[in-house]
């Protein structure tokens, strides 16, 4: 917003601002001090002088907001702290069942950890995950974005309402999508290309660019990237993760897994300082390794951030995280009767509704009246995902925080410079090794990349409505846990995700968000253009189904939740409040905004060879 400051803005805005010193001051972690374990010897060679200035540098500038009146919260800064809050109750939980952990034996070749190795690297990822102390500025964790109430996606309902993207550890950097959610992602396989089928299969994140080519593993690697990403935890330089693992309570115990000497690595004495600036900085240059370190060093830094990614995933991949224990599992296991509405619902779901052509449930799909269902169940643990990709025609959202943020932030980073020139192409981005996706690994792939323009990863079914205890459900009237739906935020409840598969096509209309003609109501009986309209997936948009089939569907949606043979680990945690009024059909409609005049897909993005075809994108 060129002559506006970022005070006139965040008056504007209602949002509550930290001053530098204020930002600075983050509470300790349950060790009594910032990183809470022995520095080691090279402390010993550091003087107060250089402690001072790591110490300074920890301290951010002045927060980033670009954001017009109405984009950012005004609760943000309040709802953040009571994450952090609620993320710190969590890794001291996780701390305790360290300490309780009995010594690690290893007895055998190949070398097993005896008995307890599952435990024990179980609680390394928990740790990790909710650990704050690897961001700059030790104020966000993995978790930070992903708790555990939320089937570890967005914690915050008024940003699911709003900005979209959460804020990073320098406030308020945001990304440009929602936190997917990552219960069951570890059995997304490594991506690869079915040329049988000419589709794309595995990967992690909306785009697929967690491959997972290296570890063999694409949710070890999806735990790579925030870290390093300037937009959410902000590190610059992977090598900072070592550093700061180096220093925690748990380097023990990451030891003993992985081996002694893990952290035997001489980083130079501007580590710390280095580390305490956000990625992106214009200091740093186009640098992605400003920490200088050794030939020899740098690949033991980089043997922990495997490490790093490979623990993180094998919690995701435990009962605490992905555990197959809602009522649908029940129902498999013939211990659980689905109520009527459920078994309606589910028919629907596997019928009329073509939901399981996607969302694998195990089961054939009946698509014609009178059809009857002869299959047999197929698999006792179905993901509900056909780990394919998929372009949905969602509109382009201008609520996502990232179009805004076009003007340097205090550390002379610009996190999108194009503005509303940018378009999500998604995996057809990722193909291309495009602006604001990931280097693309495999040449081959790039000349698919016109057929997967658009085309987001379809997500798992399961934990789609977990909610906190205490607002039991998703939708209005509620109360209600708000929560966003699909990579851009734009649905707001399952009543309208559904509703948008049933009539997309029915209710299309020429126009971008919050331009529905009089006497439309965006959501209910008009849905505006894609933001991407090739590939788009024509399986549904057009199902014919009631209203009252729609909620059917819903309900049926809400027996995948997690928690009904078991309690689901730490789902009790949330200490905010629940929502209440409205109608789930129109959910969060008080919160669209017009769109503005889009100018052209950049050249940027919508000019790099393979271009997009059969059509070029506005």
């Amino acid at each position: 917003m060129p002559g506006w400051t970022w005070r006139a803005v965040a008056a504007a805005v209602g949002v509550l601002i930290v001053w530098q010193a204020g930002y600075a001051k983050d509470d300790e972690p349950a060790g009594g001090h910032a990183f809470g374990g022995d520095r080691g010897d090279r402390d010993d060679r550091k003087d107060q002088k250089d402690k001072d200035q790591g110490d300074n540098a920890c301290r951010p500038r002045m927060p980033y907001n670009p954001y017009p009146p109405g984009i950012l919260p005004a609760d943000v800064e309040p709802e953040l702290d009571r994450v952090r809050r609620e993320v710190r109750f969590v890794y001291n939980q996780a701390l305790a069942e360290m300490r309780a952990l009995q010594p690690l034996t290893r007895t055998s070749n190949p070398p097993t950890i005896h008995g307890n190795g599952y435990a024990a690297v179980r609680t390394l990822g928990k740790l990790m995950n909710f650990d704050e102390n690897i961001s700059p500025f030790r104020n966000v964790a993995c978790a930070s974005c992903h708790m555990p109430y939320a089937g570890f996606s967005g914690p915050i309902p008024s940003v699911n309402l709003t900005t979209v993207a959460y804020p990073g550890s320098f406030r308020f950097r945001a990304g440009k999508r929602t936190a997917q959610r990552y219960t069951y992602s570890p059995r997304f396989p490594v991506l690869e290309y079915n040329e049988t089928q000419g589709a794309f299969f595995g990967g992690n994140f909306w785009d697929g660019r967690s491959t997972g080519y290296l570890l063999q593993s694409a949710d070890a690697e999806q735990a790579q990237h925030p870290p390093v990403d300037p937009l959410e935890m902000a590190n610059p330089d992977t090598a900072c993760i070592a550093f700061k693992l180096a220093q925690s309570e748990y380097r023990k115990l990451f030891e003993d897994i992985w081996g002694p000497g893990s952290f035997d690595i001489d980083f130079p004495r501007d580590t710390e300082q280095i580390c305490c600036t956000p990625g992106g900085a214009a200091r740093f240059g186009t640098s992605v390794e400003p920490v200088r370190l050794r030939p020899e060093d740098r690949t033991k830094a980089n043997s922990v951030y495997d490490h790093w990614g490979q623990s993180i995933s094998f919690y995701e991949s435990s009962a605490a995280v992905s555990p197959f224990t809602s009522k649908f599992d029940a129902y498999l296991k013939s211990s659980y009767t689905l109520t009527p509405d459920e078994m309606a619902g589910y028919n629907l779901f596997k019928g009329k509704g073509n939901c399981n052509s996607c969302h694998l449930d195990g089961r054939g799909t009946t698509l014609k009246p009178g059809q009857t269902d002869t299959s047999m169940q197929a698999d006792t643990a179905p993901l509900f995902t056909c780990l394919g990709f998929a372009n949905l025609g969602l509109p382009l959202n201008p609520r996502v925080a990232f179009y805004y943020e076009t003007t340097p932030d205090a550390y002379g980073f610009t996190p999108n410079p194009l503005g509303f020139a940018y378009r999500d192409l998604g995996l057809g981005a990722f193909l291309r090794s495009g602006y604001g996706s990931a280097d693309n690994p495999n040449a081959d792939w790039v000349q698919y990349a016109p057929l997967a323009d658009g085309q987001m990863q379809v997500s798992t079914a399961r934990n789609v409505a977990m909610t906190p205890p205490q607002c039991p459900t998703t939708e209005a009237p509620g109360p209600y846990f708000q929560k966003e739906f699909f990579h851009n935020g734009y649905i707001k409840s399952l009543k309208q995700l559904v509703h948008f598969y049933n009539t997309r096509d029915r209710y299309f209309f020429p126009v971008t968000s919050g331009h529905c003609p009089p006497g439309k109501t965006e959501k209910v009986d008009c849905w505006p253009m894609p933001e991407v309209p090739n590939n788009i997936d024509h399986t549904f948009g057009m199902l014919g189904l009631t209203d009252h089939e729609e909620d059917l569907i819903v309900i049926f949606l809400q027996t995948l939740t997690d928690g009904f043979t078991k309690p689901y680990p730490n789902q009790n945690t949330y200490t905010g409040k629940c929502m209440t009024g409205g109608s789930a059909s129109t959910q969060g409609n008080e919160f669209l905004i017009p769109t503005p005049p889009l100018p052209p897909c950049s050249s940027q993005i919508c000019g790099v060879s393979p271009l997009p075809f059969p059509n070029p994108i506005p």
